[in-house]
């Protein structure tokens, strides 16, 4: 399994506690993002910095992730392209995207685009916390002791 971040709007709690895991399972864990982003030196962590515009983070990671493999992101329409994959994809806050809940959550974001379009004042999520982080390392574990694609 390999571990893959969305990682330019990724909490920097979310990212050291992944650091944490994959050092700690030995398993591969990659930052992509339009910007250079610091990482702990490890042969087990990487980042791949992808140029500036529109999803590019995303279509890399749509294109290198495989079947088993775990995406980190809060993109509804990237999770829904991870899960047509036969990878998982985990929001920020713990939030497991899976085919039996991905067509709900991407017709909901869409109708939430289209208010916003028209002037809706929709408000955004609240401020990352602690019990976010706590939701997060808990699923995050949940899912590496099951394995791939459980």
């Amino acid at each position: 399994m390999h571990i893959w971040v969305d990682a330019d709007a990724c909490p920097a709690a979310v990212k050291e506690i992944l650091f944490r895991a994959a050092t700690r399972r030995q398993l591969p864990l990659t930052l992509v993002a339009n910007q250079v982003l610091r990482t702990p030196a490890s042969p087990l962590i990487r980042m791949v910095q992808v140029p500036g515009g529109f999803d590019e983070a995303d279509k890399y990671i749509v294109a290198h992730v495989q079947a088993g493999d775990l995406v980190i992101t809060a993109d509804i329409p990237l999770a829904a392209e991870v899960v047509a994959k036969d990878a998982r994809a985990l929001s920020p806050r713990g939030e497991l995207y899976g085919k039996d809940n991905i067509r709900g959550l991407l017709d909901m974001r869409n109708f939430m685009d289209t208010l916003r379009s028209t002037g809706v004042e929709t408000g955004g999520p609240s401020a990352f916390g602690a019990a976010d982080r706590q939701v997060f390392a808990n699923r995050l574990d949940g899912l590496l002791q099951a394995g791939p694609g459980r």
